[in-house]
C-alpha cells in the first residue's frame, strides 16, 4: 500500500509531528482542522470557512473534493456556536452530505473556535 502525506505547512504540524492529510487505500484522511493563517477571524463563521478553505486544498491536492467526503466530525469548545456554520457546511458539501458527528470540547488553543476532521474517498 502507498501512503502520501499532504502539507498545509501550518504552525502546529512541526510542533505536534502530523500532517494536513494522508492519501492511503483509497481514503483522504484529513487532520482536524483550525482557522489557518496569520489573521485568523475571531469569530466561528470566519474560522469555519477558514477551516473549509483548508480542507478544500488538501483535498484537491489528494485529488478529491467535498463531494468525496463520506464522515466528517467536528469539534467545538462551545455548541451553541454551531448553528451559525450550517449555511457554510450545508453549501461545502452540497447534495453530497456525509455522515457527521459534533463534539463539545476544549481545542488547542483558547482562540479556536471551531475544528473539523475528514474523511473521504478518492474518486476512480
Amino acid at each position: 500500500m502507498k501512503i502520501r502525506r499532504i502539507s498545509s505547512g501550518g504552525e502546529f504540524e512541526a510542533k505536534v509531528g502530523y500532517c494536513r492529510a494522508v492519501v492511503a487505500n483509497g481514503f483522504v484522511f484529513v487532520a482536524g482542522t483550525c482557522a489557518q493563517g496569520d489573521n485568523v477571524p475571531e469569530d466561528i463563521v470566519g474560522q469555519c470557512k477558514s477551516s473549509l478553505e483548508a480542507i478544500g486544498k488538501a483535498l484537491a491536492e489528494a485529488g478529491a473534493g467535498f463531494a468525496d467526503v463520506v464522515r466528517v466530525n467536528y469539534y467545538l469548545p462551545d455548541m451553541t456556536e454551531f448553528e451559525l456554520c450550517w449555511p457554510l457546511l450545508v453549501d461545502a458539501f452540497g447534495d453530497n452530505p456525509p455522515a457527521a458527528t459534533v463534539v463539545e470540547c476544549n481545542l488547542i488553543t483558547p482562540k479556536d473556535r471551531i475544528e473539523i476532521e475528514v474523511t473521504a474517498v478518492l474518486p476512480k
